[in-house]
């Protein structure tokens, strides 16, 4: 393959939105590396609401479809396969790839966004995915008439609380705090729906189950006491982790300058302290964790990348 103009690495909203900008605006040879099928994590939510023009009920799925489509559309080619690493030699990055090959680019945009963070608590990992989930859309079907605990207090716990009160018996709302972080008209919305039993100042303690999965959660409450709940499902929102591991080199550094959290430093150009690299999306500094905002940062890192290359080759 001939060098790349720009190598971009994630297809959420920050990679194809970077993909977009850079074949639109001049670049002729761009690749995006995503291992799986395009859209990120928001194609997972239940239920859309706050990007702008988008009116009535419309989820993560439905927003996401036709970005693929509308990048294509200008040149913009995916290759579905997973990077293991990014590494530069003068000028030039190359791309390591899972089956062994590289590919060589003179830039790179890296958007690999983050993963949902697990709690921590026993029975977590054993019961995963035979009780225990991370995605309400996904598996909220299976317990459909039932009851289920949803665990966290953010802007997503709440909102798959809401989507699953809308086919489940009753949700047990699980929060560390009495007081929650999401937005206040969220919070409204969770407070006035029958069917939610807030379950605050309480974190989960264990889940437990038999051979057929989960049957019930236990909670601590902040006084010391305990809680039983019997409940066939488990869903857990309580943040994510940065998904940097192709930054990470042979000699376990990272290729840019990281922050203690394992977030890349950028400044407001999207720009790393390596030149040619920018990065966009949930896995930077200070990001706001939303569509429009990993979109944004797309467009400007892909502008910057645009810049860096015609400056570098002419």
């Amino acid at each position: 393959m001939a060098i790349l103009d720009c190598a971009i690495i994630g297809g959420g909203p920050a990679g194809l939105t970077a993909g977009l900008y850079t074949t639109r605006g001049g670049l002729e040879n761009v690749v995006m590396f995503e291992k799986g099928m395009p859209g990120g994590q928001i194609t997972n939510s239940s239920e859309i609401e706050n990007y702008p023009g988008v009116t009535g009920e419309i989820t993560g799925m439905d927003l996401m479809t036709p970005w693929p489509a509308q990048c294509s559309k200008f040149g913009l080619v995916h290759e579905m396969v997973n990077v293991t690493r990014v590494s530069k030699n003068g000028d030039l990055f190359t791309i390591h790839k899972e089956d062994g090959t590289t590919t060589d680019a003179h830039s790179v945009i890296i958007g690999t966004g983050s993963s949902p963070r697990r709690a921590g608590f026993t029975g977590e990992d054993a019961y995963f995915g035979r009780g225990v989930s991370t995605c309400a859309t996904c598996d909220g079907f299976f317990y459909k008439g039932k009851d289920v605990a949803v665990i966290g207090g953010g802007d997503t716990a709440l909102e798959e609380a809401l989507y699953l009160a809308k086919i489940c018996n009753k949700v047990y709302l699980v929060h560390r705090r009495d007081t929650f972080r999401s937005a206040p008209n969220t919070v409204k919305r969770v407070k006035n729906t029958e069917n939610i039993e807030l379950v605050l100042n309480s974190v989960p303690d264990e889940v437990y189950g038999d051979n057929m999965g989960v049957t019930g959660l236990r909670v601590k409450k902040s006084d010391g006491t305990t809680r039983e709940i019997e409940v066939p499902g488990v869903f857990i929102f309580v943040g994510n982790d940065v998904n940097n591991q192709t930054l990470i080199q042979e000699d376990g550094s990272f290729l840019c300058d990281m922050n203690e959290q394992g977030q890349v430093i950028v400044d407001i150009s999207m720009r790393t302290s390596v030149a040619g690299l920018f990065a966009a999306g949930d896995m930077r500094i200070a990001a706001p964790k939303q569509v429009i905002s990993a979109a944004g940062d797309g467009a400007v890192a892909a502008l910057q990348a645009i810049s860096y290359v015609d400056e570098l080759l002419n």
